[in-house]
């Protein structure tokens, strides 16, 4: 039987992709493709991606944003302090759980993305 097989894209609303681009890529170290999208190896990525839906007034993240965009990192701490050096809005909450550990920052477009450091396996 035909079946899903994982995620092939995330995809966001800007007034300004070019802008938007350029800080992702400039923050987040992401390298956009000839495509002139990001990409990103299934290998360099968890086992695991997660699909979750929230009620319209969940507070996990803005009511106003539709979808919130969930990026893997292999030093939460190190990636949120340089951000914050960087002058990027960081939450200060960080949060830790037996699956992993979460911060979350803020876009210039306004989204408020979330960071994952999955808990790997030794």
């Amino acid at each position: 039987m035909a079946s899903i097989t994982g995620f092939g894209g995330i995809f966001l609303r800007t007034d300004d992709p070019k802008t938007l681009y350029q800080w992702y890529e400039q923050h987040l170290g992401l390298v956009k493709s000839e495509a002139g999208s990001f990409s990103f190896p299934a290998p360099t990525q968890h086992p695991e991606v997660v699909f979750s839906f929230f009620k319209q007034d969940n507070a996990y993240f803005p009511p106003a944003q539709k979808a919130m965009i969930n990026l893997q990192v292999d030093d939460l701490d190190g990636v949120l302090d340089r951000l914050i050096e960087e002058g990027v809005t960081v939450d200060p909450k960080r949060e830790s759980y037996d699956f992993g550990k979460f911060g979350w920052l803020t876009d210039p477009a306004g989204n408020r993305i979330e960071l994952w450091q999955p808990i790997t396996a030794e």
